[in-house]
C-alpha cells in the first residue's frame, strides 16, 4: 500500500510540476508521519524519501533516536517554548515560528550549542481563529525582529490553509503566501534567506505545488488514515 501511495503522490507532484512550468527539483515532498509507527517509516525511507514531518516534539525525538541519521526532521506543529530544548538539534527545519518569543528560545539554545536552527515563520493566512501563525499583516515585522537573532536564520514561510472538500477554494491563500514571500524577499533583510514556501498537504498539494510550494507535507496521502495509537 505504502509504495502505490507514495508513487501516486510523486506523480501527482511530478503533473502538477509539469502544469506550472516547474523542475521537480524544486518541490520537496515531507511525508508526515505523526502517530505512524517506526515500520512504516523505514518503509517510506526504502523507497527513498529522507524527509519526514512530526508533530509533536516527543514524538520526533523518540524517532529520531531510532532511525538512521540521514533523515531531515522537520517540526511542524505547534511549538510550545518550554520544548525547543529537545529538538533544536535535531531538526533540519522548524517551519512553525509563529512569535518573537519563541525564536528567541530558539536563539537562546541554538547559541548553547554553537548551531544555527533554520526556521520558517507560520502565517495564518486564512485568519482561522482555530489555527496558530501570525497575521499576513505582523510578518514582515516579526521577520525583522527575529533577523537581528544569533543562531536562527529565516529560511522562508508557512502556512496551514483551510480544510477544504474543493482544493481549489485554497488557490487564494496559497497565491497570498506566494505574495508575502516575495514583498519579504525583496526587502532584502540581512541575515534572512527566503528559500522556501512550506504550504499543501494531502488534500491540496497539487494546487500549492502550481502556484509555488517548495515543499508539501503529506501524511494521509502516504502513510493512509491516521493511527491515534502511536507506538
Amino acid at each position: 500500500m505504502l509504495k502505490e501511495n507514495l508513487y501516486q503522490v510523486q506523480e501527482n507532484m511530478k503533473e502538477a510540476c509539469r502544469r506550472s512550468g516547474r523542475a521537480e527539483s524544486d518541490v520537496t515532498l515531507i511525508a508526515v508521519s505523526k502517530t505512524k509507527p517506526l515500520p512504516m517509516l523505514e518503509e517510506v525511507y526504502s523507497l527513498g524519501i529522507r524527509d519526514f514531518g512530526e508533530n509533536k516534539v516527543q514524538e520526533l525525538v523518540d524517532k529520531a533516536e531510532q532511525l538512521l541519521d540521514d533523515i531531515r526532521w522537520h517540526m511542524i506543529g505547534h511549538l510550545q517554548r518550554n520544548k525547543v530544548k529537545y529538538i533544536v538539534d535535531k531538526v533540519y527545519m522548524i517551519h512553525s515560528v509563529d512569535s518573537l518569543r519563541l525564536a528567541e528560545e530558539i536563539s537562546k539554545e541554538a547559541v548553547k550549542r554553537g548551531i544555527i536552527v533554520n526556521i520558517l515563520i507560520e502565517v495564518n493566512v486564512a485568519g482561522e481563529e482555530s489555527k496558530f501563525g501570525v497575521t499576513p499583516e505582523d510578518t514582515p515585522g516579526l521577520v525583522q525582529e527575529i533577523s537581528h537573532l544569533p543562531g536562527i536564520l529565516v529560511r522562508g514561510l508557512m502556512t496551514i490553509a483551510p480544510f477544504v472538500e474543493n482544493a481549489e477554494d485554497n488557490r487564494i491563500f496559497f497565491s497570498a503566501l506566494k505574495k508575502l514571500y516575495v514583498d519579504i524577499t525583496n526587502k532584502n533583510i540581512d541575515n534572512v534567506r527566503m528559500d522556501y514556501l512550506s504550504m499543501g498537504m494531502t488534500g491540496d498539494y497539487e494546487v500549492a505545488i502550481e502556484e509555488g510550494a517548495s515543499f508539501v507535507r503529506v501524511g494521509t496521502g502516504i502513510f493512509g488514515e491516521r493511527s491515534y495509537q502511536v507506538e
